[in-house]
Protein backbone atom coordinates (compact mmCIF):
# COMPACT_ATOMS: atom_id res chain seq x y z
CA UNK A 1 0.00 0.00 0.00
CA UNK A 2 1.62 3.05 -1.21
CA UNK A 3 2.89 6.01 0.91
CA UNK A 4 2.70 4.25 4.48
CA UNK A 5 3.38 0.83 6.07
CA UNK A 6 0.79 -1.50 8.22
CA UNK A 7 2.31 -2.96 11.49
CA UNK A 8 0.74 -6.41 13.20
CA UNK A 9 1.03 -6.86 16.22
CA UNK A 10 3.02 -9.58 17.30
CA UNK A 11 0.34 -11.04 19.33
CA UNK A 12 -1.67 -11.45 16.47
CA UNK A 13 -2.18 -15.27 16.27
CA UNK A 14 -3.80 -15.37 13.29
CA UNK A 15 -1.91 -12.26 11.23
CA UNK A 16 -3.27 -10.64 7.46
CA UNK A 17 -0.76 -10.43 5.22
CA UNK A 18 -0.18 -6.61 3.65
CA UNK A 19 2.91 -6.06 1.19
CA UNK A 20 5.63 -4.95 2.95
CA UNK A 21 4.15 -5.15 6.43
CA UNK A 22 6.11 -4.92 9.80
CA UNK A 23 5.30 -7.34 13.02
CA UNK A 24 6.28 -4.99 15.92
CA UNK A 25 4.79 -4.76 19.50
CA UNK A 26 1.93 -2.79 19.46
CA UNK A 27 0.42 -0.59 22.35
CA UNK A 28 -3.16 -1.42 21.83
CA UNK A 29 -4.74 -3.33 18.81
CA UNK A 30 -3.90 -5.39 16.02
CA UNK A 31 -3.15 -3.50 12.83
CA UNK A 32 -2.13 0.17 12.67
CA UNK A 33 0.24 2.35 10.80
CA UNK A 34 4.42 2.60 11.42
CA UNK A 35 5.06 6.15 13.63
CA UNK A 36 1.57 6.56 14.08
CA UNK A 37 0.88 3.00 16.28
CA UNK A 38 -0.06 5.50 19.09
CA UNK A 39 -2.86 7.46 16.56
CA UNK A 40 -4.95 4.47 14.81
CA UNK A 41 -5.67 0.71 15.65
CA UNK A 42 -7.90 -1.63 14.10
CA UNK A 43 -8.71 -4.49 16.77
CA UNK A 44 -9.51 -8.01 15.01
CA UNK A 45 -11.71 -10.82 15.73
CA UNK A 46 -13.57 -13.96 14.60
CA UNK A 47 -16.09 -15.13 15.88
CA UNK A 48 -14.89 -17.08 18.34
CA UNK A 49 -12.52 -14.55 19.83
CA UNK A 50 -15.20 -11.82 20.08
CA UNK A 51 -17.63 -14.71 22.16
CA UNK A 52 -14.53 -15.15 24.75
CA UNK A 53 -13.73 -11.40 24.91
CA UNK A 54 -17.17 -10.91 25.59
CA UNK A 55 -17.39 -13.62 27.89
CA UNK A 56 -14.42 -14.61 29.96
CA UNK A 57 -12.33 -11.79 28.52
CA UNK A 58 -14.37 -9.34 29.41
CA UNK A 59 -12.68 -7.05 31.60
CA UNK A 60 -9.37 -7.47 29.28
CA UNK A 61 -11.61 -6.74 26.49
CA UNK A 62 -13.03 -3.83 27.95
CA UNK A 63 -9.25 -2.28 28.77
CA UNK A 64 -8.56 -2.99 25.53
CA UNK A 65 -11.72 -0.63 24.46
CA UNK A 66 -10.58 2.10 26.93
CA UNK A 67 -7.10 2.19 25.37
CA UNK A 68 -8.51 2.10 21.42
CA UNK A 69 -11.06 4.91 22.35
CA UNK A 70 -8.11 7.27 23.60
CA UNK A 71 -6.69 6.98 19.62
CA UNK A 72 -7.41 9.68 16.87
CA UNK A 73 -9.19 6.60 15.26
CA UNK A 74 -9.85 3.15 16.37
CA UNK A 75 -12.18 0.22 14.94
CA UNK A 76 -13.09 -3.68 16.08
CA UNK A 77 -13.24 -5.65 12.71
CA UNK A 78 -15.43 -8.47 13.12
CA UNK A 79 -15.08 -11.78 10.61
CA UNK A 80 -18.32 -12.53 10.35
CA UNK A 81 -21.87 -11.44 9.34
CA UNK A 82 -24.38 -10.02 11.80
CA UNK A 83 -26.29 -13.25 10.97
CA UNK A 84 -23.72 -15.11 11.51
CA UNK A 85 -22.34 -13.48 14.43
CA UNK A 86 -26.25 -14.14 16.09
CA UNK A 87 -25.73 -18.31 16.11
CA UNK A 88 -23.56 -18.40 18.77
CA UNK A 89 -20.00 -20.87 18.54
CA UNK A 90 -20.29 -24.19 20.21
CA UNK A 91 -17.66 -23.56 23.13
CA UNK A 92 -19.52 -20.85 24.37
CA UNK A 93 -22.44 -20.55 26.32
CA UNK A 94 -23.10 -16.49 26.20
CA UNK A 95 -26.24 -15.87 24.53
CA UNK A 96 -25.70 -14.16 21.13
CA UNK A 97 -28.24 -11.13 21.25
CA UNK A 98 -25.88 -10.40 24.77
CA UNK A 99 -22.95 -11.05 23.14
CA UNK A 100 -23.97 -8.16 19.80
CA UNK A 101 -25.55 -5.99 22.44
CA UNK A 102 -22.22 -5.69 24.27
CA UNK A 103 -20.45 -4.76 21.42
CA UNK A 104 -22.76 -2.39 20.15
CA UNK A 105 -22.94 -0.60 23.53
CA UNK A 106 -19.44 -0.99 23.98
CA UNK A 107 -19.23 0.65 20.38
CA UNK A 108 -21.36 3.64 21.32
CA UNK A 109 -19.31 4.22 24.73
CA UNK A 110 -16.35 4.36 23.89
CA UNK A 111 -16.51 5.81 19.96
CA UNK A 112 -15.39 2.24 18.56
CA UNK A 113 -17.07 1.60 15.54
CA UNK A 114 -17.77 -2.15 14.92
CA UNK A 115 -17.60 -3.41 11.71
CA UNK A 116 -19.10 -6.71 10.32
CA UNK A 117 -17.17 -7.67 7.28
CA UNK A 118 -18.49 -10.93 6.68
CA UNK A 119 -15.42 -13.70 6.36
CA UNK A 120 -11.79 -13.27 6.62
CA UNK A 121 -10.85 -11.89 3.31
CA UNK A 122 -13.34 -9.16 3.13
CA UNK A 123 -12.28 -8.44 7.25
CA UNK A 124 -8.81 -8.11 6.10
CA UNK A 125 -9.36 -5.87 3.15
CA UNK A 126 -11.78 -3.62 5.29
CA UNK A 127 -8.52 -3.42 7.84
CA UNK A 128 -6.01 -2.53 5.20
CA UNK A 129 -9.03 -0.28 3.56
CA UNK A 130 -9.19 1.74 7.36
CA UNK A 131 -5.77 2.01 7.99
CA UNK A 132 -5.33 3.98 4.00
CA UNK A 133 -8.25 6.06 4.71
CA UNK A 134 -6.66 7.20 8.29
CA UNK A 135 -3.33 7.59 6.61
CA UNK A 136 -4.92 10.03 3.36
CA UNK A 137 -6.97 11.67 5.79
CA UNK A 138 -4.16 12.37 8.07
CA UNK A 139 -2.07 13.91 5.04
CA UNK A 140 -4.70 15.97 4.41
CA UNK A 141 -5.44 17.59 7.55
CA UNK A 142 -1.78 17.62 9.06
CA UNK A 143 -0.02 17.73 5.39
CA UNK A 144 2.00 14.80 6.80
CA UNK A 145 4.49 12.49 4.43
CA UNK A 146 4.27 9.05 6.41
CA UNK A 147 6.82 7.67 3.76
Amino acid sequence: MDGYTIAIDTREQRPYEFPGAVVMTLPTGDYSLVGLEHRVAIERKSKADAYSSLGQGRARFRRELQRLATLDYAAIVVEDTVPGFLRRPSHSKMNPRAAIGSLLAWSVRYKVPVFFAGDRTHAQALTGKLLQMYAKYRAEVFHDDLR
